[in-house]
């Protein structure tokens, strides 16, 4: 039997309820709407002036870092290029030597040639790709003169010495290439870093960068407020061991010793008289600017500026700041003294030269230039260790 059941409207079905085609029409723009109104926040999300200015300072630390990576890839490059460079001028030398040898060779080749005496077959050892089994197969020495063989040992010397040469800067080229490409890849991350940096900078509205300054200016001041209490806890500090050494000076006196303590005095004297050229060259920098890679005389970054200072002190400091940090001796914060070198940051990525006071020279990042701040300027937190580099 044929249905007679009508089909059901089209539509949708809300809380049991059939709705015509044009409910349906107004129920999917309600939810189009409720959509769009859900999604505004999300697209109206924007990082807050905090977050910038922390991913900012994340991505000049992580260019610092990259920075060291190149410094220290651009030195080992520098150096096996110079190795190459020795290897080739000894390798053309040998080479040099080789052919004499093979002139000298190529002489009794010739002589006998002239004479048809039954010599070696010298001009067959010369085309030899292996001389020594020619020898070996042949019992070629047996039959030479005292010059001859004289000649063929000083060949077949300096064909083994030179072909290891050769080998030897093969390999150190490839080496090269390696660190040269290591070196491209440094400074691309750099160069990647900072213009993250920048192009985050450049999306902040005139009213976001004074607010930026507001709390860079509020950091500044509370970084001086520490300096200022280190000072006070390094003066007191002194003030306490000159009494006791006054102390010390006159129970020595009184007991007939007047030389108790005069052991130190020299090794901190040498020190004072070294970091005063230190200083005295890092103040001479103030104003010129940060370049990543720099090392003077113009531009400087944060360890090119130490390296040079202290070059003028007489003294060698490695290149990058994770080899610096391990030159000297590490010494508490509150003993630190002018001169004295102070790192930051757990990767150990920046550091000063420390003044006195709380206060340092240094030059802190790109966009900026070589100046005094104190070491408080991104945090106690921040700061790593000190060191007494001579």
């Amino acid at each position: 039997m044929a249905s007679h059941r009508k089909s059901r409207p089209t539509g949708t079905r809300v809380a049991g309820i059939r709705t015509p085609a044009l409910a349906t029409a107004a129920l999917t723009s309600v939810a189009l709407l409720s959509q769009s109104a859900n999604a505004a926040p999300e697209a109206d999300d924007k990082p807050s002036l905090e977050e910038v200015e922390k991913k900012v300072d994340d991505l000049y630390r992580q260019a610092e870092s990259a920075t060291d990576k190149y410094n220290a890839a651009k030195e080992k490059t520098a150096k096996q290029r110079k190795h190459v460079d020795t290897l080739l001028d000894d390798v053309a030398e040998r080479t040099q030597k080789l052919n004499e040898a093979r002139e000298e060779l190529g002489s009794f080749a010739s002589a006998q040639y002239r004479t048809g005496a039954a010599a070696p077959d010298t001009a067959t050892f010369l085309l030899a790709d292996t001389p020594q089994d020619y020898f070996d197969q042949t019992q070629l020495m047996d039959r030479m003169t005292g010059r001859q063989k004289v000649a063929v040992d000083d060949y077949v010397t300096q064909q083994s010495e030179t072909m290891k040469k050769r080998q030897e800067a093969t390999e150190s080229l490839e080496t090269l290439t390696d660190s040269q490409h290591g070196l491209k890849t440094a400074k691309a991350t750099v160069q990647r870093k900072l213009a993250d940096a920048r192009e985050l900078m450049s999306k902040l509205t005139a009213e976001e960068k004074a607010r930026l300054a507001a709390i860079e200016r509020e950091k500044r001041a509370e970084a001086a407020r520490k300096a200022d209490e280190l000072a006070r806890q390094q003066a007191a500090q002194q003030k306490a061991q000159d009494e006791a050494a006054q102390q010390q000076d006159s129970g020595s006196s009184s007991s007939g010793s007047s030389d108790s303590g005069s052991s130190t005095a020299p090794a901190d004297s040498s020190y004072a008289t070294k970091a005063d050229k230190a200083l005295a060259f890092a103040r001479a920098q103030i104003g010129k600017p940060y370049v990543w890679g720099a090392v003077g005389p113009g531009s400087y970054d944060c360890s090119g500026l130490t390296q040079a200072a202290w070059k003028a002190a007489g003294v060698t400091l490695p290149r990058t700041t994770y080899d610096q940090v391990n030159v000297g001796t590490t010494v508490p914060l509150s003993q630190a003294q002018p001169g004295d070198l102070v790192f930051f940051y757990d990767d150990v990525t920046h550091v000063g030269i420390y003044i006195g006071n709380g206060m340092m020279i240094h030059a802190p990042k790109p966009g900026t230039y070589v100046r005094e701040e104190s070491i408080f300027y991104d945090g106690e937190s921040a700061i790593h260790s000190v060191v007494r580099p001579a």
